[in-house]
């Protein structure tokens, strides 16, 4: 109940509209036990009496009384609704700025389908909650507490013998109760899961073709999705038990109250009025019991999904401002530097990644990182836009520690081409000016053509107002890197990250770009993560990682005579003769 709790803070800018419930609720369950009273008058006073106006008088007054509680309901589920809904746009809300807070080393920690679930499943779950409280929840219990008021004035003998079986009643419902929680718990666990292993098929579907592995991951899905359909069924069918009983429950106290009752009727100690009115209390003693077990898979996902919800919301980033963080409110020289920069992505007895970094990178200086897949590279460059924190060391921009800065500031100065081009469904104009919403036509245009990006969108059906679709499906995949290159020259940054950003080009149109991005006269201090060796030849510096280290700096020229693994490397791509060439030639 704790997370139901924490999560009711979201229901405070709808107090007005959950107050109004409430009232209109009480007032549903005022109306509701007056008509067993009503029913004893008319049978006791009228019917045995032999008057007609007693009937027909307080048989208005039960028909108004039924029209005012359908008005009174009718307002309550409004009002209700309202604040459910609410509570759950909130929510997501939350959620999806919680989810955009967080650091990539907390996203590497929760799967994509866990919180797609959170946001969809259980929220749902909390909206229902909520909601249901208001509407069914509190009037369950308000009913029964007015019915058993209302029997002990009516009968307290009577009453006082069916107290044991309500005490009984009660006792089944909260053992029910108390163990559905943790399985619902275990349910959306699987339901993570599931969604998980869908969420990988549909988006690694090409490549599931490609491999002819159809078979096998229709196999695993079939697995998972068994895994959620049992453990789904333990559910309903512990659920499914507590109705026989409760039936059995409400029958027994029917029984005991006809045969004790008409005892008693027969002994002229109660009228049969009396005994119909008590056996209405009864049953609306008994009847919200049942409502709260049919409600308790409600109250049970509620509480269980507020806990998965607050485990989102209660996530603190690992990579944070500091106390006192400063802005870089000035355009930065662009001066990176690597000292001691150690890094595992798991802090607790993780293998390093980098180990013993020391690097410096000067104003407007093109630094390549090169290396073997796994080296390191792209978490080398990770570190500058404080992606992650290091484990030990530091990484400074212009002499100042990263993790001393405002983190918003720093990524102003900062574009990014990743390894995995991600576009955006809508133009291809929105997708260039992503980083500068409110940048000019002309702008843009220039990044195109720094990126060699204009003359393929000029053959685009619309030009720059052709849709891209979801995740760039109708783009080529040099296409889609070269309007990401374009997106991250439009901000004019002072740092430009390029992760591998033209594996997906020729040759001849990678070259293009390289001296486009030369000729640009905003110089920017660039660093570039290359798999091909073509890629870094007219770089400022060049750096090799192997395993997490540096092993060799140096322009190619330099590491072409003194670097032996950067040979290796620069004759496996491009030939022993060429290598040979090119050495005696910097010699």
């Amino acid at each position: 109940m704790r997370d139901i709790v924490m999560l009711s803070r979201f229901a405070k800018p709808y107090w007005v509209q959950a107050v109004a419930a409430f009232i209109l609720l009480t007032a549903l369950v005022f109306l509701d036990l007056a008509i067993p009273r009503l029913i004893q008058r008319i049978i006791d006073v009228g019917i045995a009496q032999r008057n007609q106006g007693v009937v027909i008088e307080t048989g208005l007054i039960m028909i108004g009384i039924s029209v005012a509680s359908v008005l009174v309901a009718v307002g309550n589920n409004l009002t209700s609704i309202q604040v459910g809904e609410g509570i759950a746009r909130d929510l997501r809300e939350a959620l999806f700025v919680k989810i955009q807070a967080l650091s990539f080393a907390d996203l590497d920690r929760m799967r994509t389908g866990q919180l797609l679930v959170r946001l969809t499943s259980d929220t749902a779950a909390v909206q229902r909650y909520f909601q249901i409280n208001l509407r069914i929840g509190t009037r369950a219990p308000m009913m029964m507490i007015g019915s058993l008021i209302l029997m002990f004035t009516t009968s307290p003998s009577l009453a006082l013998k069916l107290l044991p079986l309500l005490i009984v009643t009660t006792l089944i419902i909260v053992f029910f109760v108390s163990r559905m929680e943790p399985l619902y718990r275990t349910m959306q666990q699987k339901l993570d899961t599931l969604n998980t292993v869908l969420q990988e098929n549909v988006a690694g579907a090409r490549v599931i073709k490609a491999f002819v592995r159809a078979d096998a991951q229709a196999g695993r899905f079939q697995a998972t999705n068994t895994d959620f359909a049992c453990t789904s069924i333990t559910v309903m069918q512990f659920m499914a038990l507590m109705m026989p009983i409760l039936t059995l429950c409400i029958n027994v106290g029917m029984v005991i109250v006809i045969w004790s009752g008409g005892l008693s009727v027969a002994r002229s100690d109660l009228t049969v009025g009396q005994i119909v009115a008590f056996t209405n209390y009864l049953l609306t003693t008994m009847t919200p019991l049942v409502m709260m077990t049919m409600l308790s898979n409600t109250w049970a996902s509620g509480v269980a999904s507020a806990k998965r919800v607050n485990e989102v919301l209660d996530t603190e980033p690992s990579v944070a401002d500091a106390a006192h963080a400063s802005a870089l409110d000035a355009p930065v020289a662009g001066r990176i530097e690597f000292a001691e920069v150690s890094f595992a992505y798991t802090h607790d007895h993780g293998e390093a990644v980098l180990s013993n970094i020391d690097l410096t990178v000067e104003p407007g200086q093109t630094v390549a990182i090169l290396g073997a897949t796994g080296a390191g590279k792209t978490t080398l460059v990770n570190l500058v836009p404080r992606f992650y924190d290091v484990s030990t060391g530091s990484v400074r921009i212009d002499g100042v520690d990263v993790r001393t800065l405002a983190h918003a500031s720093l990524l102003q100065q900062i574009a990014i081409v990743p390894q995995e081009t991600i576009l955006f469904a809508g133009s291809v104009r929105a997708n260039i000016g992503y980083g500068a919403p409110d940048a000019r036509e002309a702008d843009i245009v220039a990044a195109a053509h720094a990126a060699e990006a204009h003359d393929f969108i000029e053959r685009l059906p619309q030009g720059y107002d052709t849709r891209v679709e979801e995740r760039g499906v109708n783009l080529s995949g040099g296409q889609k890197q070269r309007i990401a290159i374009a997106r991250a020259l439009l901000t004019r940054p002072r740092i430009l990250i390029l992760d591998d950003s033209t594996s997906a080009v020729d040759v001849d149109t990678e070259t293009r770009i390289q001296a486009a991005l030369a000729r640009n006269t905003f110089q920017q201090t660039t660093l570039v993560v290359a798999q091909r060796i073509s890629t870094v030849l007219n770089a400022d510096k060049i750096v090799v990682l192997d395993r997490g280290r540096i092993v060799a700096q140096g322009t190619h020229r330099e590491l072409m005579q003194d670097s032996a693994i950067y040979q290796e490397i620069y004759a496996s791509q491009l030939g022993d003769g060429v290598a040979q060439t090119s050495a005696h030639d910097a010699e």
